[in-house]
């Protein structure tokens, strides 16, 4: 006859349990946790006659915890009876990696989780966060319905996090509360954390050693970490970007955990610096490093392509580059059209890449001289000596900017040579005098309208980083808040893609701080969002005029309202009127 037998106060929940493995209804009073904990064992597929051991166990030599560990439950084992109870330690993954005694089922299986064996202790513990009893028919196990266990959760004396339990197990005592082997159990584990806190505070004496030998006063940039503390010097912290830093933490906590013995390091591509490391060492184990820092030179960078030529992934950009793509790979003039500041020549010139095409533009010079027999001033050959298949291509940008006679010059040469390598560039304006539109009519079939950018706003976040110019060595990239963004997004660039980069590179030369761009370092007419409606220029003019004031007093409506001599009343008006952010800056194209 089992102890099980014996135990009238569990028989009902017996009963439910074998209910609840043969499919039937489970009867009124069955503790809900331990329903939901039988119901996630059914789901993990966990089986309740295993009768055998799960798995192998993980090599537990190269645990931290159970180095600490075992010296303590060494100690606390003789108190056990080891005839009839277990003492077992786990990790934060609840696989055992000491035990001690004999309780039944307790050789089962070397790993504790519930996804291997169902409701019990460990995992309880694990769970909560603190002491927890499982006893008999609560456990999922068939091994186990003769066993009661309590298990304590180890916590990290730095961190706080569970870094694993300790259970003592012994035979079933139904209606038994307090565990008889809480004491022990909670001993047991005052005595692991004890120890844990000891080891803690040599080894962070070994790391300040460490560093203070590297640092050798404070001209050297030195780093020291292991995962939870960090050591930098002035110098270092002038040289080091987060992500420097970040890449160094991740060795050290790999170090930490044993995973590999190479000590090389990666750092990211934009590192201004180069590390040597050094590892700590305490005890026999790496415990983490110092880093000696020094500034990588600079190599000359190659001459960059058009920024944000071909950047974007909004249907109406792909759509337009596409369609560039398909008509600069065949023979023939090209124009481009667009707004200013749409991208038109930086287009062209990334798809003419490697032809060496000669540029000309009509905005500086507008009387370029394209007659036969004629060379201009700015060194433009006559017309025919370009526009050949085996020549140089012309890329004429502005070409709303021609002067009439080379309008006509153009549209006699395209008349002749329909496959000339022409590209040109136009900007829509004023309306185009009859010569301008015979040339645009003539281009129709082979041209290429580039969307606005209000109009493929989901194209910024990738043209702000193609944009922003190269950060200092050391410094990392220029980065934007969620909030910038949006308004970013937001805002109807007139100037397009042109507009954005001032922006962009002005911010970059400028700002002192820190950290992500905050939406209250861009401009005002960018800060403050498009209006529901179109302002009139006085609106425009007042509204420009007040948030100017409000910048200039840091916000204080009461200051500005002075300084611009209407009442504080009125500003407020003025404000509700504008609609604050939502204020347009000008009408819309």
């Amino acid at each position: 006859m089992t102890t099980a037998e014996h135990s009238p106060a569990l028989a009902p929940l017996r009963q439910a349990r074998e209910r609840f493995l043969t499919g039937r209804p489970l009867p009124d009073g069955v503790p809900d946790d331990v329903v939901a904990a039988w119901r996630r064992a059914r789901f993990f597929g966990v089986r309740p006659d295993l009768d055998g051991p799960l798995r192998e166990s993980a090599d537990p030599d190269d645990s931290p915890l159970l180095e600490a560990a075992r010296p303590a439950l060494t100690r606390i084992a003789p108190a056990l009876d080891a005839g009839r109870s277990a003492l077992v330690l786990t990790d934060e993954r609840l696989r055992v990696l000491w035990s001690t005694g004999s309780a039944p089922g307790d050789d089962t299986c070397a790993d504790l989780s519930e996804r291997e064996v169902g409701h019990n202790s460990a995992a309880l513990a694990l769970r909560t966060r603190r002491r927890a009893e499982v006893h008999g028919p609560e456990h999922f196990l068939d091994v186990w319905q003769d066993v009661s266990a309590v298990s304590v959760p180890l916590l990290s004396p730095e961190t706080g996090q569970v870094l694993g339990t300790v259970t003592v197990a012994c035979g079933l005592r139904a209606g038994c509360r307090p565990h008889p082997g809480a004491a022990l159990a909670e001993a047991a584990a005052a005595a692991v954390e004890a120890e844990l806190r000891a080891r803690a505070r040599t080894a962070q004496r070994a790391l300040l050693d460490a560093y203070e030998r590297a640092a050798r006063g404070r001209e050297r940039a030195v780093v020291a970490l292991d995962g939870r503390s960090r050591l930098i010097s002035e110098a270092a912290a002038g040289l080091a970007s987060p992500q420097v830093l970040e890449a160094l933490e991740r060795g050290a906590r790999a170090w930490g955990r044993g995973s590999g013995e190479s000590y090389d390091i990666p750092l990211p591509e934009d590192a201004g610096c180069t590390a040597e490391i050094t590892p700590v060492r305490h005890e026999g184990r790496a415990l983490g490093l110092v880093a000696v820092l020094a500034p990588r030179p600079v190599e000359p960078a190659p001459a960059p392509s058009p920024a944000g030529a071909l950047v974007g992934g909004s249907v109406p950009w792909r759509h337009a580059v596409a369609r560039a793509s398909r008509l600069f790979r065949t023979a023939g003039p090209v124009l481009v059209t667009g707004e200013r500041g749409t991208g038109k020549t930086a287009l062209a010139l990334e798809l003419l890449d490697g032809t060496a095409p000669l540029v000309v533009d009509a905005a500086e010079s507008p009387e370029l001289g394209l007659k036969d027999g004629e060379r201009s001033e700015i060194g433009v050959p006559p017309a025919g000596g370009w526009g050949r298949a085996g020549d140089r291509p012309l890329l004429l940008r502005h070409a709303e900017r021609l002067s009439q006679p080379d309008v006509a010059t153009l549209n006699s040469l395209l008349e002749e040579r329909p496959d000339a390598r022409v590209v040109a560039t136009y900007t829509p304006g004023t309306s185009p005098g009859p010569c301008l539109q015979r040339l645009l009519d003539t281009l129709a079939a082979r041209s290429v309208t580039l969307p606005a950018l209000r109009e493929r706003p989901e194209d910024i976040r990738e043209l702000l980083p193609v944009l922003a110019p190269g950060p200092a060595p050391g410094s990392p990239p220029l980065t934007w808040t969620l909030d910038a963004l949006r308004a970013l997004e937001q805002h109807p660039w007139p100037g397009n893609v042109t507009e954005l980069a001032h922006l962009v590179r002005a911010l970059a030369g400028q700002r002192r701080l820190f950290g992500p761009v905050r939406r209250g370092e861009l401009p005002d007419p960018v800060r403050e969002g498009p209006a529901g409606r179109t302002l009139s220029p006085m609106e425009l003019a007042e509204r420009s005029a007040i948030l100017e004031a409000l910048r200039r007093h840091g916000g204080n409506k009461a200051r500005a309202a002075a300084a611009l001599g209407i009442a504080r009343a009125t500003l407020y008006r003025k404000l509700r009127e504008y609609q604050g952010r939502d204020a347009l800056t000008g009408p819309r194209p």
